[in-house]
């Protein structure tokens, strides 16, 4: 008996040894990545833009049984800790808020993510230059539009340059048990993706609305008898139990988000164009509009109207349709477009962006 625990001891050791050098040898290689990369920022932010890591992930992914946007996402992560933090990026806080998952799915964990306290700040960090992007709800798949992101683009209208879109995968979070809980915090958008389990689970419980999710983490983090909707992530930085996990009422929920910034995307093949405008109140208008989109044989994804402030039965159009603005097909509908429009913004083309279910 002795013997073979010694034996398995032996080959316990010198496994561990055997991982903590191949540690070792990732680590000197992303030394060397780093020592490459030092000053490519171009070429780094092209490669994030151009969604380099998911190519990479889907050629090997299959090496490693993940799906390719989680091995993407190990890419992109390693991508930033290869060079200086210097450029900032704005996201809708606290930290581990929504926003800040997928700002950190994107540019990586290691890039300087700064929190703002609401949309608009987002994007006058833009219009002002503190920050290079800053990235925005835009949509989410049970709610539809985020009516501040578009409100401000029909105000103070950025650039879009990329998306992300992140699985939201709500968590109940708290101290103690269900039962002990009296109220539920969270912002308005999670507690209508939660609605129903409320309902049917929590019957008893207060809801009230607060400013972001992670927000209500730290509330639930400090009353016993509060619990927060809120990410995974916000719970285990606020050292909460997780009471239940997935309460969304859709399990296919997800949340996109637009990256602003001033940057102008060459095509990838894989691209959209997203464009915004106004039109005559006058009959038939939006038909016409939609028509050139038709005779140019260019998909549409997406279609949004939102009223003006002021006035009455008037609306501004956000369109998203398949190609790059450079595409011959999608130049010829923005022209044609612009023949039919009071106002028209080529709000930027864009690589789609990869979902995982993670």
């Amino acid at each position: 008996s002795t013997l073979g625990d010694n034996r398995r001891m032996t080959t316990q050791s010198d496994s561990e040894a055997d991982l903590n050098d191949i540690d070792r040898r990732l680590l000197q290689l992303l030394k060397e990545r780093a020592q490459v990369a030092r000053g490519e920022v171009t070429d780094h932010e092209q490669w994030l833009f151009a969604g380099g890591a998911s190519q990479l992930a889907e050629r090997h992914a299959e090496d490693f049984d993940v799906e390719p946007e989680l091995l993407a996402g190990w890419l992109r992560h390693a991508a930033s800790l290869c060079r200086p933090a210097v450029t900032a990026i704005a996201y809708l806080g606290p930290i581990y808020s929504y926003s800040y998952l997928a700002a950190a799915k994107h540019f990586g964990m290691a890039a300087n993510l700064v929190p703002v306290s609401n949309i608009a700040a987002a994007f006058d960090e833009v219009r002002r230059g503190q920050a290079q992007y800053s990235v925005v709800p835009i949509e989410n798949s049970t709610d539809g539009r985020v009516v501040d992101t578009l409100g401000m683009f029909a105000t103070s209208p950025a650039k879009i340059c990329g998306e992300v879109l992140l699985p939201i995968h709500h968590c109940l979070l708290g101290q103690g048990d269900r039962a002990a809980i009296r109220e539920v915090h969270s912002k308005p958008q999670a507690i209508s993706q939660c609605r129903q389990w409320l309902a049917q689970r929590l019957p008893q419980a207060s809801v009230v609305e607060v400013s972001s999710t992670a927000v209500a983490a730290a509330h639930a983090a400090d009353q016993d008898d509060v619990a927060a909707i809120a990410s995974l992530e916000a719970g285990l930085h606020h050292g909460l139990r997780v009471i239940d996990h997935n309460i969304e009422d859709h399990s296919e929920n997800v949340t996109r988000f637009a990256i602003i910034g001033n940057r102008q995307q060459a095509p990838t093949g894989r691209d959209k164009t997203s464009l915004m405008f106004q039109l005559e109140h006058q009959p038939g208008a939006l038909a016409r509009a939609m028509l050139t989109f038709q005779s140019a044989q260019v998909n549409l994804t997406w279609i949004e109207s939102f009223p003006l402030p002021n006035r009455p039965n008037e609306y501004l159009f956000f369109v998203e349709l398949e190609g790059h603005q450079q595409d011959a097909p999608v130049s010829s509908a923005v022209t044609e477009l612009a023949k039919h429009t009071s106002r028209l913004d080529v709000l930027g083309s864009y690589c789609k962006g990869a979902l995982s279910s993670a």
